[in-house]
């Protein structure tokens, strides 16, 4: 596991950093969204759709659970966990999203991720805290997600998050 602590100064740096991450993140990647209630895991997403190149706006799925966005340059699909139970979610059968049997590889991203009963085998989970200064610091971890080449160009995006 490799560990990696991103400021976020605002609101627009969080949707940037999702962008950048829409822009390459492989088909397969599980993304678990962590953090309070307006914490920035909606926006992180927002960017996320943009960066893949998704045009329909993207809300929070908090009612509907699973929002599927297939136009991108690969599909999106936004799943949020805040009103269940791990014993509900685990009916859903949510790994079809990520095992590619059901639904074509893309990008999982799960809000309210730690209500999941089982984590899959491979994920970068973002925890979002807010801070005093304004904005959000962004705690990545990444439990083996396939190439170092991955984790090289998270490093970089890092970076250029401390400079804005």
């Amino acid at each position: 596991m490799a560990d990696l602590t991103v400021t976020l100064p605002s609101a627009d740096a969080t949707h940037q950093f999702g962008y950048r991450l829409g822009q390459f993140l492989p088909a397969g990647t599980v993304l678990l969204l962590e953090g309070n209630l307006g914490s920035g895991k909606t926006t992180l997403v927002q960017g996320l759709g943009q960066g893949l190149g998704v045009t329909e706006p993207i809300v929070s799925p908090t009612f509907t659970l699973i929002s599927e966005y297939p136009e991108g340059r690969i599909p999106l699909y936004h799943l949020d966990l805040y009103r269940l139970e791990p014993i509900e979610v685990a009916d859903l059968h949510l790994e079809s999203y990520w095992d590619g049997a059901e639904f074509p590889l893309g990008i999982v991203a799960i809000e309210w991720a730690e209500r999941l009963p089982e984590l899959p085998t491979a994920y970068l989970q973002i925890t979002l805290t807010p801070i005093e200064q304004g904005g959000r610091l962004a705690q990545l971890t990444a439990n083996s997600i396939e190439g170092e080449a991955i984790w090289q160009e998270l490093s970089a995006l890092a970076k250029q998050s401390l400079k804005h």
